[in-house]
C-alpha cells in the first residue's frame, strides 16, 4: 500500500495541477455517537456505497486500519451481481466497497467522514456523469448500531448545513455482498493514467487525503489497504 501511494504521488499532483481548488476540503465535524468500544484484536467491516466503486475505493485504502477494500455489489440478489447487468439498470444493486478494518485504529464514525466527504451525497442515483440507481448514496447497515450511528450522522450533517442541499444516502440492511470481477480490484492502483481515473478517482483520494492528512497510512502501517 505504501508503494501505490508513493507511485500515485506525482499522479495526484498532476491531476489535480488544474483545478486545484476543487480538490480542498475541509474535514467533516465529528460525528456525536459512535459504534461501541472494539475489543483487542477485533475487525469489523462495513458496506457503503458513493458512486463508481473505483473511486470510493481507492478513497479509502489509503486510511490506516483499514486492512481491506474490496469492490463488489450490495442491495440485490447474486444472480444480478455482475458488472454488466447492473450498469444495465436492471437491478437494484449498487456499486459498493466492503471495508475491512480495525476499529481500535479508525472507528465507523471516521469512516463516515471519509465516506460523506469522498463523494456527493446530496445527488439522488447519480455522482458527476455516472447517472443510474447503481450509482446511488447508500450504508448497507450490519446491525441497529450501525444504522443508529449511520441516522444520526446524516441529521448532524443536514442540521448543521454542511451540504448546499439535503443528504440523500439511504440506510439499507445488508443482505449480503457480492464481490465484483477480479478486473474491478485495485483499480487505481493498477489504471493510475487511465482517464476517468485521473478526473474523477485521484481527485477524491486527493480530496480526503487532504482533509485527514493525521489519517493516512504510512510506512509500516501502509501494508494494507487494497485486495
Amino acid at each position: 500500500m505504501f508503494g501505490m501511494l508513493t507511485m500515485l504521488g506525482g499522479v495526484f499532483n498532476r491531476a489535480a495541477g488544474a483545478d486545484a481548488d476543487d480538490h480542498k476540503a475541509e474535514p467533516l465535524p465529528k460525528p456525536a455517537t459512535d459504534l461501541p468500544a472494539a475489543k483487542a484484536g477485533e475487525t469489523r467491516t462495513v458496506v457503503l456505497a458513493g458512486g463508481c466503486f473505483w473511486c470510493t475505493e481507492g478513497a479509502f485504502a489509503q486510511f490506516r486500519g483499514v486492512k481491506t477494500v474490496v469492490s463488489g455489489y450490495a442491495g440485490d440478489t447474486k444472480e444480478t451481481a455482475n458488472y454488466r447487468t447492473v450498469c444495465g439498470g436492471e437491478t437494484n444493486h449498487a456499486e459498493a466497497i466492503r471495508i475491512t478494518y480495525d476499529p481500535n485504529v479508525i472507528t465507523y464514525g471516521q469512516l463516515l467522514q471519509i465516506f460523506f466527504l469522498a463523494h456527493d451525497p446530496t445527488t439522488k442515483d447519480r455522482q458527476g456523469n455516472d447517472v443510474g440507481r447503481q450509482y446511488r448514496s447508500a450504508i448497507f447497515y450490519a446491525n441497529d448500531d450501525e444504522k443508529n450511528v449511520a441516522e444520526s450522522y446524516i441529521k448532524q450533517l443536514n442540521e448543521t448545513k454542511h451540504f448546499d442541499g439535503k443528504i440523500v444516502t439511504t440506510l439499507e440492511p445488508l443482505k449480503g455482498f457480492f464481490e465484483a470481477e477480479g478486473y474491478h480490484q485495485d483499480y487505481v492502483k493498477n489504471n493510475p493514467n487511465e482517464g476517468y481515473v485521473r478526473a474523477c478517482a485521484l481527485p477524491k483520494m486527493e480530496k480526503v487525503r487532504e482533509a485527514y492528512k493525521d489519517w493516512l497510512a504510512t510506512g509500516d502501517d501502509a501494508t494494507a489497504g487494497t485486495k
